[in-house]
């Protein structure tokens, strides 16, 4: 009932939110001579924190229409290129002058953990001008209808080499956080069966391949509680009447208090910073707010098959790292893995995946040959630093991207990948 109850305090306070946005605007109006006053400022702002708070977040647009190259400024379109239920996939194509060279082709796996796949725009925006991106759309399980199916671990996997299937030789894939666990196995599977259509590299950013190393808060929660508890306390059923009626979901408004629980003192002094832009008539400053915010309480249901099956898999048992995992009843061979390059990121503060739990796919996979693994810790970044912001503009796009070069199939006969790289220094 639970989440009955979140969908009708919601629309209880709809006609509040009317009001109060209302009122926002009659305060701010510049015809009406209090919205010049701080008195007049201080109530608008008041109205716009209440409708912010009480809203619902809808899904953020990724707004890339443009990225500069070498050569110049050109055009950027969205182009769903494979479609499933549950997820898209979105090619952002350029439109690039008849002699532009030829730019690795990365697909980015985002991760299905609470969040839209617009929470990874920076990341595209930055390998736009040396890429051609796809990115993979996750659906909001709430929209998707019971009558199409279910949708778990198992199934991820399988989209994503449906995905590489659909984009061809010559890719490499970024997995950022979750889908670092998801990518690794369907890329064992792939190399088992000799699949010519395995990537070219993979870049593993910010995961949790092995949560035993460094656990986190995160990673102690999970391992405090048998899933059974899981299953008892946060799967829910979606109530009448949208349209993943009766679906059992893990719910993405449990999934943001929890986010925001674990650095709520930040959030708070956010709030009222907020408050005294606005009071102050700060516009700049509380647009920057507006625009995190808006994108950081977006958020998504995940299928509670899939939830319950990945906190089993990746954070209870450590299946993969143990060489335990199993895809559709055949275990996952890590070893296999001898001709896809390895590229591990992780941040030196991450409080989600914690330092060390994403390298440990360079020891879980062997066979690689030196000359194409790379591991590097960027120094002073957190979770969301890893893929995003200035130090990943500068520090960490351009090593995912002369690494996709270096390990493009057709000249590793030419070229030599980048060595093994530790302790944020590459060499």
């Amino acid at each position: 009932m639970f989440y009955q109850m979140y969908e009708l305090n919601h629309a209880a306070l709809a006609p509040m939110r009317a009001y109060a946005d209302a009122m926002r605007m009659t305060f701010r109006n510049p015809v009406n001579p209090m919205s010049h006053t701080s008195f007049g400022r201080s109530v608008a702002a008041g109205f716009e924190m209440f409708e912010r708070t009480t809203r619902r977040y809808g899904k953020p647009e990724f707004g890339l229409e443009q990225t500069t190259l070498k050569s110049g400024p050109v055009s950027v379109h969205e182009k769903i290129v494979w479609s499933k239920p549950f997820c898209n996939l979105i090619h952002f194509e350029r439109c690039l002058p008849a002699n532009h060279p030829q730019d690795p082709k990365i697909l980015v796996v985002a991760p299905m953990s609470g969040h839209y796949a617009t929470l990874l725009r920076g990341t595209v925006e930055t390998l736009l001008p040396d890429a051609e991106v796809y990115v993979t759309d996750w659906t909001d399980a709430r929209m998707v209808p019971v009558s199409d199916g279910r949708f778990d671990l198992d199934d991820y996997v399988d989209y994503i080499i449906e995905m590489l299937h659909e984009l061809g030789p010559e890719t490499h894939v970024i997995a950022v956080c979750q889908p670092s666990v998801p990518v690794l196995a369907a890329v064992a599977l792939m190399e088992e069966d000799g699949d010519k259509f395995a990537p070219s590299s993979m870049t593993l950013m910010g995961g949790p391949i092995d949560t035993r190393i460094n656990p986190t808060g995160v990673n102690e929660l999970a391992q405090a509680k048998p899933l059974e508890w899981f299953a008892d306390n946060v799967i829910m059923q979606i109530p009448w009447p949208l349209p993943a009626f009766t679906r059992s979901v893990y719910p993405g408004f449990l999934q943001l208090s929890g986010f925001m629980t674990m650095n709520l003192d930040r959030h708070m002094i956010a709030q009222k910073d907020f408050y005294l832009h606005l009071v102050k008539d700060d516009g700049d400053s509380a647009e920057r707010h507006r625009d995190f915010y808006d994108e950081y309480l977006a958020v998504m249901d995940l299928t509670a098959e899939f939830y319950l099956q990945t906190v089993d898999t990746v954070f209870i048992k450590h299946s993969l790292p143990k060489g335990e995992m199993m895809h559709r009843g055949r275990k996952i061979d890590t070893t296999a893995i001898r001709s896809v390059a390895l590229q591990t990121v992780e941040g030196e503060n991450d409080d989600i995946s914690g330092l060390g739990q994403t390298e440990a796919a360079q020891t879980i996979c062997p066979n690689i040959p030196d000359a194409m693994r790379q591991h590097y810790v960027q120094p002073k970044v957190g979770h969301y630093g890893v893929f995003n912001g200035s130090r990943f503009r500068a520090e960490i796009a351009p090593r995912i991207i002369e690494f996709a070069r270096a390990n493009a199939r057709a000249d590793r006969s030419s070229k030599t990948a980048p060595k093994l790289v530790k302790g944020g220094r590459s060499h």
